[in-house]
């Protein structure tokens, strides 16, 4: 995956152009194939694959067969029990290449608070940059679970010795990514940030280092004229009449 360019980083599933679906038998003689409409999820891959990790979730009220009566009885508690449990989720515990394009991603797969370990292949179908200007990467890949595994047990028997539904479920996925470059500015920003803080506190260190180097400043000689202004306007004000004399005034 780290030899394609552009791979590496976050990513956010694209809900509008993913399909995460299941197909299963039923009457033992027709296949009925539904979705869950309420998909999110991400990806954060990384140079080594090794720290690489997956998250997705499914909110089970969103599940859709094309049959409301059937979808109401997948809501119920003899299937989702969305009430109870209203998400699935999927987490991944390891990302491994088999192939180039091809890989095996390993997690956690709750549903109806059961949690269980599968692994899912998924092929990569391509990475481009769509007409808006996002950086699209494509994935597909299909995993066959049994069901009863999540206690998830209903059925009804036929007169034929089979059941209605099919214990084995296909799950099928189709999943397109936005890879998300924003998560890189905070990291550039503080990066920036500290450069501009290293550089002020340089300048400040060698300007208080070029102030200690200089000499005092000469001392100031004492400006004697002033004084003696003063001293001349004291006797001035001193020998001069006062005006009430001066107009026969007392």
């Amino acid at each position: 995956m780290t030899e394609t360019p552009g791979i590496t980083g976050h990513w956010d599933i694209d809900p509008s152009h993913s399909r995460l679906g299941f197909s299963t038998r039923h009457a033992m003689v027709s296949r009925v194939r539904g979705a869950f409409n309420d998909v999110s999820g991400s990806a954060d891959i990384a140079d080594d694959l090794a720290d690489s990790k997956a998250e997705v979730i499914i909110q089970t009220a969103s599940v859709d067969t094309r049959s409301e009566d059937r979808d109401t009885h997948l809501r119920s508690a003899d299937f989702f029990d969305v009430e109870t449990y209203p998400q699935m989720r999927f987490v991944s515990s390891a990302i491994d290449e088999v192939d180039e394009g091809s890989y095996i991603v390993t997690g956690e797969l709750t549903i109806r608070d059961m949690t269980k370990t599968v692994s899912v292949p998924l092929e990569l179908i391509g990475v481009d940059t769509d007409p808006f200007g996002n950086l699209r990467a494509g994935l597909e890949g299909s995993r066959r679970i049994d069901r009863k595994d999540w206690g998830v047990t209903w059925n009804t028997k036929l007169d034929s010795g089979g059941v209605l539904v099919s214990d084995k479920i296909t799950l099928e996925f189709e999943l397109s990514l936005i890879k998300n470059v924003a998560e890189a500015t905070p990291t550039a920003t503080a990066e920036t940030d500290g450069e501009t803080a290293a550089t002020d506190a340089s300048e400040t260190s060698t300007s208080e280092t070029a102030d200690e180097q200089l000499p005092p400043p000469p001392p100031i000689k004492p400006d004697d004229k002033p004084q003696q202004a003063e001293a001349q306007s004291t006797e001035s004000q001193s020998t001069e009449k006062p005006r009430g004399s001066l107009f026969g005034l007392r």
